[in-house]
């Protein structure tokens, strides 16, 4: 009836050299992930996330360019304007799932993408019961910027989660 007094939904939007959070739930730190290569940042600096919900639509942290869909869905990377590249990964040893679990959304390898548009939505609820599914933000590429992740905390999608200086 009376629309104009609903409270809208804002959505916070991270610009330019920041990084944003792809999802509500919480950043925990990389070095308790359960897949030693990810705990070690050998792939490069990195942060996690646990996100808590049954179904979840996994969005791009930042603008920039899809470098790199995974055809099972698993994982994506996206390289921002600026040269960093990112890589996105869905749960540890989910590509064992041969994609069940995983929607592409009408997204393909190549496209231009901004921060907050969904890539991937996830069934959490099914792959949580064969996988560890924190979900892993890897600066694989980071082009001479230096990475300063925020405090580990409880986000929001679209929340600030780091700055690239």
């Amino acid at each position: 009836m009376f629309k104009f007094f609903k409270k809208k939904e804002i959505i916070p939007i991270c610009f330019g050299n920041t990084i944003c959070a792809m999802a509500d739930g919480e950043m925990i730190d990389i070095t308790t992930v359960s897949d030693q290569i990810f705990a070690k940042k050998i792939m490069g600096d990195s942060i996690a996330f646990i996100f808590k919900g049954p179904n979840i639509s996994i969005c791009a942290p930042c603008s920039g360019k899809l470098t790199v869909l995974y055809p099972t869905g698993h994982a994506f990377g996206i390289t921002m304007n600026n040269g960093v590249e990112i890589l996105i990964h869905i749960g540890i040893d989910t590509v064992n799932a041969r994609g069940k679990g995983f929607q592409i959304l009408n997204k393909k390898q190549g496209d231009m993408v901004k921060v907050g548009e969904e890539i991937v939505k996830v069934n959490f609820e099914l792959l949580r019961q064969k996988y560890d599914m924190s979900t892993i933000l890897i600066i694989t590429n980071s082009n001479g910027k230096r990475i300063n992740f925020l405090p580990l905390s409880i986000v929001s999608k679209g929340d600030k989660v780091a700055d690239l200086t």
